[in-house]
């Protein structure tokens, strides 16, 4: 009974302060992961982005608690705010793209994610993993930070069409930085480069990068971009480099505490899903509307966006 009741505050959290749970055999063959729910999340809020935190190989593994080491999550329980669901899965090998879909699938259709406003970053093996998953899924990410990563996958066209940063030390050994150039030359190769930031930090080498995980600027910067965004271009009003990620930890919420659930339960309650629509060609929102049974007002709240707003053929929409 113990075990139930604890999954069901993860799936339906009525909560007065910040929550950390433990998600573990939630999907089917897929992903264990962290899911962290902000202090004053409930069924009246609007919805709320979603964050996704790929970690290094040093945490791979199929102990969950090697996640909390150092990342997002660890910021969280250290004191910095981040408002917005945080999540953050862990893989034993490389990360699937397809499988940290199926984390964030989960997390949407169970909670209030605003799907205009998902962001990805990671580091090492998580700045792979970044990369790899944004040019696989290009109309689900708002913004991407790739942290001395590299990427695996075939085609990197995909990330053209986001805003991305990727960062660098230029003294890395571990990760050179050979592996982050030949990913911006590709996307050279692919055509427009304009959503893309570069930084090579110079001198640097690899861990100390991790402290932008710790920065209030990283997420102030991803929380910048919205998958309605006008021709979404990428934010280049804000800069890391080694001075300022030497000083990420000054500025912590000594007040903030986030309370870490343990759920252990696999069962899963027959809980209502969203429902989302692709957009065809020929499509308006007042068409789409009247085919779900809803209101163009509806759809516009739904997904955080204007009635004048161009729909693109190939987004998908959340209908009820």
């Amino acid at each position: 009974m113990k075990k139930i009741l604890i999954f069901c505050l993860c799936l339906f959290p009525m909560i007065a302060s910040a929550q950390l749970y433990a998600c573990r055999d939630s999907i089917k063959d897929g992903y264990d992961f962290w899911l962290y729910v902000p202090s004053d999340y409930n069924d009246t809020v609007a919805d709320k982005p979603l964050v996704m935190f790929l970690h290094g190989k040093s945490l791979s593994g199929n102990k969950l608690a090697r996640v909390l080491r150092y990342g997002s999550i660890d910021a969280l329980k250290r004191g910095r705010k981040i408002d917005a669901f945080v999540v953050a899965p862990q893989t034993q090998d490389t990360w699937k793209p397809e499988k940290v879909h199926e984390v964030y699938e989960w997390v949407k259709d169970r909670y209030k994610v605003d799907t205009c406003r998902m962001y990805v970053l990671g580091m090492s093996l998580g700045g792979y993993g970044t990369i790899n998953y944004t040019a696989t899924y290009p109309h689900e990410v708002a913004a991407a930070m790739a942290l001395c990563g590299g990427s695996t996958v075939k085609s990197l066209c995909g990330l053209n069409e986001v805003p991305l940063w990727i960062i660098h030390g230029t003294a890395d050994k571990d990760v050179p930085i050979f592996y982050s150039q030949r990913v911006v030359d590709a996307m050279i190769q692919c055509g427009d480069t304009s959503r893309l930031i570069f930084t090579k930090l110079p001198r640097e080498g690899h861990s100390h990068l991790a402290r932008a995980f710790y920065m209030q600027s990283t997420y102030d910067w991803l929380f910048k971009h919205n998958l309605n965004d006008s021709l979404r271009p990428v934010n280049r009003d804000y800069t890391i480099s080694s001075e300022l990620m030497s000083k990420a930890y000054n500025d912590f919420d000594k007040s903030f505490t986030v309370k870490v659930v343990d759920s252990l339960s696999h069962e899963k309650p027959d809980v209502p899903k969203k429902q989302y629509y692709t957009i065809k060609k020929g499509d308006t929102l007042s068409k789409i509307a009247v085919e779900h049974g809803t209101t163009v007002s509806i759809l516009c709240k739904l997904n955080n966006m204007k009635k004048t707003d161009i729909l693109r053929i190939g987004r998908k929409i959340r209908v009820k």
